[in-house]
């Protein structure tokens, strides 16, 4: 199945924690690197995070060093993103995309609000 399924989103207090899941198809996560992009109002898509189809390596964006860890489970399929220390800036939606077939999920929504 050629799908991706984001979930994990919401609204949550600056400084809080959020993880988001992206479930896929075994085909899927043994044939592309997976990564994270988010999009805010007004702006282009930000590469947030990827990590290898080995789940060996993976780079972050500089707003998010320190804060998000990306990994993937590849018993189940999944990918996720743990995001913590949340700032208001972090406010996105948040996608997960298998890089070499460039295939998007749907988008989970993150606010970070007081």
């Amino acid at each position: 199945q050629m799908q991706l399924v984001e979930s994990g989103g919401g609204l949550v207090q600056p400084g809080g924690s959020l993880r988001l899941s992206c479930a896929g198809s075994r085909f899927i996560f043994r044939n592309n690197d997976m990564a994270w992009y988010r999009q805010a109002p007004g702006k282009e898509h930000e590469l947030v995070a990827r990590i290898t189809s080995s789940g060996g390596s993976a780079i972050y964006a500089e707003p998010v060093k320190g804060r998000f860890t990306i990994s993937t489970d590849n018993a189940t399929n999944t990918m996720y993103l743990q995001m913590n220390s949340l700032k208001p800036e972090d406010t996105a939606v948040y996608y997960c995309k298998a890089e070499s077939f460039h295939y998007w999920g749907q988008g989970t929504q993150v606010t970070v609000s007081s």
